[in-house]
């Protein structure tokens, strides 16, 4: 395993990202939802890094069986909250087919939110179809490898570790 962030270049750039955050959403109704099972680890620590009142809710969604994508969104829960009338904010652990974050931006906005933003920790340095689009905050942009550590996982493994690595 090759670590790629460590525990503390993590920190520095999640409350880099919780100061972007809290400026850009200032005044704003805030929704803030994390895509489980990754994204909690990275949500922990990014919202005590956001300094505004928010309202939070998880949502178990993926487009991965093991660890290939399978091209579509399968979502396991639904949302609790209501996102009508505000801006949402989706935090997950990685983007890297953009999926996920397409799909549930789609979803979302569906539903009535004002807005729906991304904030990832990792996004793969891969070309997708620019209908997906990228991450709004983005803690790294990571070389195509299998990476694990701080919620990204092999056969759910993995996720606690409190660095990034690539695995292959």
């Amino acid at each position: 395993m090759e670590v790629l962030y460590s525990k503390e270049k993590i920190a520095d750039r999640v409350r880099e990202m919780g100061a972007e955050i809290t400026r850009f959403y200032e005044g704003k109704p805030l929704t803030v939802v994390i895509i489980a099972t990754g994204g909690v680890f990275f949500a922990a620590d990014l919202l005590r890094e956001i300094k505004l009142p928010m309202w939070v809710d998880t949502i178990a969604a993926a487009s991965y069986i093991d660890d290939r994508s399978c091209g579509r969104l399968t979502l396991r829960t639904k949302l609790k909250l209501d996102c009508t009338g505000r801006h949402v904010l989706l935090v997950d652990e990685m983007l890297d087919t953009g999926v996920t974050l397409r799909e549930l931006r789609h979803y979302i906005l569906g539903r009535g939110a004002l807005s729906v933003r991304s904030a990832v920790i990792v996004e793969k340095d891969i070309d997708r179809p620019a209908v997906t689009g990228l991450g709004d905050w983005i803690g790294f942009v990571a070389p195509n490898r299998f990476l694990v550590g701080y919620g990204l996982d092999f056969k759910e493994d993995y996720r606690n570790l409190p660095y990034i690595a690539a695995m292959d």
